[in-house]
């Protein structure tokens, strides 16, 4: 089930272990993605770290809702949405998944209700700053959206390392 989230119901967010390794990471070089050997290793977030990443993106990322996906009751992914990063662009603020329910159409079922709302809202396309792993922008890619030549200077600002990719709704 993905729904809404309410005030309250960002407490199960300390339910979702994002932990996840890597051995390779993308480079945005003069346009292009190019594959870069790099170790990497994002940890678990406890209950002291998830509100404070809540924090972080309500002051940076400005997401006007967070979605949450439910399997049996028990929160298994988030994804936030801004309606207007610009007047006629959507931001996918966040989107995270359990490790335990990765690839089984979890963030699919996110993403899609995050494009539906973004169309809803009036915006014609949809901006995702993702990190630079091979699983999130394989991912982002599978889900439409394309590295674009012109990053928001904000977000580009926040996180350069990151993959700055659009989707067209049309």
């Amino acid at each position: 089930e993905v729904r809404q989230l309410q005030p309250d119901d960002l407490a199960q967010v300390v339910e979702i272990n994002v932990s996840e390794t890597g051995t390779q990471w993308y480079k945005n070089i003069d346009g292009h993605l190019q594959v870069f050997a790099k170790e990497w290793q994002r940890p678990a977030w406890d209950a002291e770290q998830w509100p404070v990443k809540l924090a972080q993106w309500a002051k940076k990322l400005k997401p006007d809702l967070h979605l949450g996906a439910f399997v049996d009751a028990r929160m298994v992914g988030i994804a936030g949405l801004r309606y207007q990063l610009t007047p006629t662009m959507a931001q996918l603020t966040s989107l995270y998944i359990d490790r335990n329910h990765r690839h089984q159409g979890v963030a699919s079922q996110l993403v899609r209700e995050v494009f539906r709302l973004g169309q809803a809202s009036g915006a014609q396309s949809i901006y995702v700053s993702s990190k630079p792993s091979i699983p999130a922008v394989g991912f982002y890619t599978r889900q439409g959206f394309r590295l674009t030549a012109e990053p928001h200077p904000d977000l580009f600002a926040l996180e350069p390392q990151d993959i700055h990719m659009v989707k067209p709704f049309s």
